[in-house]
C-alpha cells in the first residue's frame, strides 16, 4: 500500500504530515493508493479539485478547525484504517457562466452561487430542463448545491441537507426579496438549470463554482457531471451519509 500525505500550510497540519512521512513513507501523489489530506474542510475542498476524475481514494485527517468532511486524526494504524474504510462516491456539478464576450466553465463540488455585486438586488430568471420555473426573483442571490455540499453554504443559506443516495440538488435562494415566500428546491440530480440576469448591467451579478468566481455574468448553466467522480474514504463509525443524518439532528 503506498501512501501520499499532503498537508496544508498550518503548523499543525505540517508537523503531522512530517510524523506520518516518517512513520509510513511517503509515495507521489500522481501514483499513490491512498491520498491522505492533513488539515480541514478547506484542505480536503483544495485536494478534490487537484486530483478530481483521476481515480485517486482521498482520506482526510482533521488537523483544522470544523473538518466536517475529515476522519478524526491519530498516527496509529494508519494503514489499517485506510483498508477497512467506507468509500462514498461524489459527482462535481459543471457550470458554463456567459459573460459579455466569453464563457468560462468549471467543476464545484460543494455548489454553485450565483451572488450580487453591488448594492442593488439581483434580478434572475429561472429555467428548468428548457421550462420557466421563475420568471423573476430578486434577491441577493441564488445556489445549487450537491448532497455533499449541502450541510456547507447551502445549510448556511436555510437550505435543506440532503442524503448522499437521494439524487437531488438542492436550490436554495440568499435573501429572497421577491417572491418572498420562495425558499427554493429540490430537483433531480439530472436537471440542468439555467439562470439568466435580468437588467444585467444595472444589476451586476458573479457567479463562483466552489471558489473560481467569474464576474459579470449575464447566462448560467448548472448540471451534475457524472462522467467525473472522486472516491472519499471514511472509518466505518463516522461515514459520510451518517454525518450528513446527524446534522440534521444537531441543534
Amino acid at each position: 500500500m503506498s501512501i501520499a500525505f499532503l498537508a496544508a500550510q498550518t503548523e499543525a497540519a505540517q508537523e503531522a504530515r512530517e510524523r506520518l512521512v516518517a512513520r509510513y513513507g511517503d509515495a507521489p501523489p500522481e501514483t499513490a493508493d491512498y491520498i491522505v489530506a492533513l488539515g480541514g474542510d478547506g484542505m480536503m475542498l483544495e485536494t478534490q479539485h487537484r486530483f478530481l476524475g483521476r481515480n485517486r481514494p482521498i482520506y482526510g485527517m482533521n488537523r483544522g478547525s470544523v473538518g466536517f468532511m475529515m476522519n478524526a486524526y491519530t498516527e496509529e494504524d494508519v494503514p489499517e484504517r485506510l483498508a477497512a474504510a467506507q468509500a462514498a462516491l461524489l459527482h462535481p456539478l459543471r457550470m458554463r457562466a456567459h459573460g459579455p464576450d466569453r464563457t468560462h466553465a468549471s467543476l464545484a463540488i460543494n455548489e454553485v452561487s450565483l451572488l450580487r455585486e453591488t448594492r442593488q438586488a439581483a434580478k434572475l430568471r429561472i429555467l428548468v430542463d428548457g421550462k420557466e420555473r421563475l420568471p423573476e426573483l430578486i434577491c441577493d442571490g441564488i445556489l445549487v448545491s450537491t448532497p455533499a455540499g449541502s450541510t456547507a453554504y447551502n445549510l448556511s443559506a436555510h437550505g435543506p441537507i440532503v442524503p448522499l443516495d437521494a439524487n437531488l440538488l438542492p436550490m436554495t435562494p440568499i435573501s429572497a426579496f421577491r417572491p418572498r415566500r420562495w425558499r427554493g428546491a429540490l430537483l433531480p440530480s439530472t436537471a440542468r438549470v439555467v439562470f439568466e440576469v435580468l437588467e444585467a448591467d444595472k444589476r451586476p451579478v458573479s457567479a463562483t463554482a466552489d471558489y473560481t468566481e467569474v464576474r459579470d455574468v449575464r447566462r448560467v448553466e448548472v448540471r451534475e457531471d457524472r462522467g467525473v467522480s472522486m472516491t472519499m474514504l471514511f472509518d466505518p463509525a463516522h461515514s459520510l451519509s451518517e454525518r450528513i443524518i446527524a446534522e440534521q439532528f444537531t441543534v
